[in-house]
């Protein structure tokens, strides 16, 4: 709907001034449900289906049905806290999109699954080494500040994914630092 709707995409979108001014809070975590086109959609979705399923499965065995939509909305809430608060005077900045949240869940992917082979586009890669150049190229990106892309809710989402997982289930860092010494194939 969002698409052909630019009265919803308005009302939606994370626009600093009217959370600001306005208190519109919600728009935190309405700007990712909204999206730019199709193929952010399509991406960004794609993305959460592969990762998803085992984010989704590690929280639902730990807190219940409802503790991934919980994680999920929180890294939509905190992925998009810091650009709000970058730009909260500026009434020309916009931003949309599920990217915070969805680095949310693939960061804590990689923190169950450090040595799963991801396909970049097509380029096979462990998801540690992915982890890696991700970050680079996101703060390098933010720093230089030449796209529409947020990715300074990438990075915030990447953070929140692996600190949050992390809090909810200490064990994870030990066996995530315990896999990291066994590297594929060695063992």
């Amino acid at each position: 709907m969002g698409f052909s709707n630019p009265a919803l995409i308005s009302r939606l979108i994370l626009w600093p001034p009217a959370i600001t001014r306005g208190k519109e809070y919600w728009r935190l975590v309405t700007c990712g449900i909204i999206h730019a086109d199709v193929p952010h959609l399509l991406f960004n979705m794609i993305t959460l289906y592969f990762f998803g399923r085992l984010i989704e499965l590690f929280y639902s065995m730990q807190a219940g049905p409802i503790a991934f939509a919980l994680f999920y909305v929180g890294g939509l809430a905190v992925s998009s806290f810091p650009s709000w608060y970058q730009h909260r005077t500026s009434s020309s900045y916009r931003s949309l999109g599920a990217s915070g949240a969805v680095s949310a869940v693939l960061f804590a992917y990689i923190l169950l699954q450090p040595w799963a082979t991801i396909i970049v586009f097509v380029v096979p890669m462990p998801a540690i080494l992915y982890a890696v150049l991700y970050l680079g190229y996101t703060i390098y990106m933010d720093r230089q500040r030449s796209d529409y892309v947020n990715h300074n809710a990438h990075l915030w989402g990447a953070i929140y994914g692996i600190v949050v997982t992390i809090a909810f289930q200490w064990r994870v860092l030990p066996a995530f630092v315990a896999q990291l010494m066994k590297p594929m194939g060695s063992g």
